[in-house]
């Protein structure tokens, strides 16, 4: 097992870890865990279909004009001699009631800290602007690591640095086009699109053996209200094998379905019914055997939650459907493991994989306002 948690290859996928990040979880039903950091890349399959992001930096602004452009610019606390330039006709076009400004690099270096982070708020609620409104994100909050292991050059990851920008408690990353003006021949343009889908997600082990009075809880706790499932073999056999000495991957723990998405992204398979599977996807076919490709569907998975689950609070159990709303509008749904780690699928997006997070991890994702809220759920 030693060997999991240093190197994995799954599917084809890469995964390299991220040394001096392991951490025992807290004491709970779930046993002893370990958990420890890893980044995942997209494989070369799922990059060739992505698409390449436009490498000219712009920013759109529909149902909009110059001057209310030019008031957000100034509100945002952008220098007054730079918003000049940037509402002058070389950067800025009009296209009906959409503006479009082109600001050239030195003006994005120009815009720093909190300046930056009013603006691109602003900018990231049009969805016209994609890596605004999802942006490369790096939750670890520490550059140096997300870079550790990534093939960028040098100026490429100068410009990341120079270039993070904080979305509520999240530092992220919003300017790939420009990161691929950088790369000098095809195999850094293939490395700059594999960066830029990385993607932290934990490997989580449980230690064994148990001792005999923690086997009725052990298994109590990960076999959930499902004892019929075909999990149950396993568990139990876990629970009262005596001479094993070693850490198991909890993602042998998970259901059918999870079990094999984990630590993965989709595939182009996945699209072929007109949608790729979402978080809500993920959550509501979390105890499956076999995926309900309805669940794609957002109002059949909002009636089969309300419907097939009862609201609870915490502390919450294995298999929980953890929902974030805000104001009455649902943002994202994934599913509790064990202390506070959740499995997640942070949105529909070809580049968006399964991994595990932590909840904090989730919600500086998630957290739209001070009034963004988690309801969970659990199956009946």
């Amino acid at each position: 097992m030693k060997s999991l948690v240093c190197l994995i290859l799954i599917n084809f996928l890469w995964v390299a870890p991220v040394f001096g990040y392991t951490r025992k979880a807290n004491p709970g039903p779930w046993g002893e865990l370990t958990v420890s950091n890893i980044y995942l890349e997209a494989p070369d399959s799922v990059i060739d279909v992505a698409g390449k992001p436009d490498p000219v930096p712009r920013w759109t602004f529909p149902n909009s004009s110059a001057t209310l452009v030019k008031d957000l610019l100034i509100k945002s606390g952008v220098d007054l001699a730079l918003v000049e330039r940037l509402i002058s006709s070389d950067y800025l076009k009009i296209s009906g009631a959409e503006i479009v400004i082109y600001p050239k690099l030195e003006d994005l270096l120009q815009i720093k800290g909190v300046v930056r982070d009013r603006l691109y708020a602003e900018i990231s609620k049009y969805p016209q602007n994609e890596y605004y409104t999802d942006p490369v994100f790096i939750l670890s909050g520490d550059v140096e690591e997300w870079l550790l292991e990534t093939t960028l050059n040098a100026n490429q990851k100068d410009l990341v640095r120079q270039l993070v920008w904080r979305r509520g408690d999240a530092l992220v990353f919003s300017n790939v086009g420009i990161l691929l003006s950088y790369a000098q021949n095809n195999e850094e343009i293939k490395n700059t699109l594999r960066t830029i889908t990385r993607c932290m997600s934990l490997v989580v082990t449980h230690k064994f053996p148990l001792k005999p009075e923690q086997r009725e809880v052990f298994l109590n706790y990960w076999i959930g209200n499902q004892a019929e499932s075909p999990r149950m073999t396993f568990l139990k056999s876990v629970s009262k094998e005596k001479d094993l000495n070693d850490n198991i991957d909890i993602m042998h723990f998970l259901p059918v379905i999870m079990r094999e998405r984990l630590y993965t992204f989709p595939s182009i398979k996945d699209g072929a019914k007109g949608r790729l599977p979402d978080c809500h996807w993920t959550s509501l076919n979390f105890f499956n055997l076999s995926p309900r490709d309805y669940y794609r569907n957002t109002s059949m998975a909002a009636i089969q939650l309300t419907q097939a689950y009862n609201q609870v609070s915490a502390p919450y159990k294995f298999g929980d459907v953890l929902c974030f709303t805000d104001n009455g509008e649902g943002l994202h749904t994934c599913v509790y493991i064990a202390d506070n780690i959740v499995l997640t699928k942070n949105g529909e997006n070809i580049l968006a994989p399964w991994v595990l997070l932590t909840l904090e991890d989730v919600s500086k994702i998630y957290k739209r306002s001070p009034t963004t809220q988690i309801q969970a759920y659990r199956l009946k």
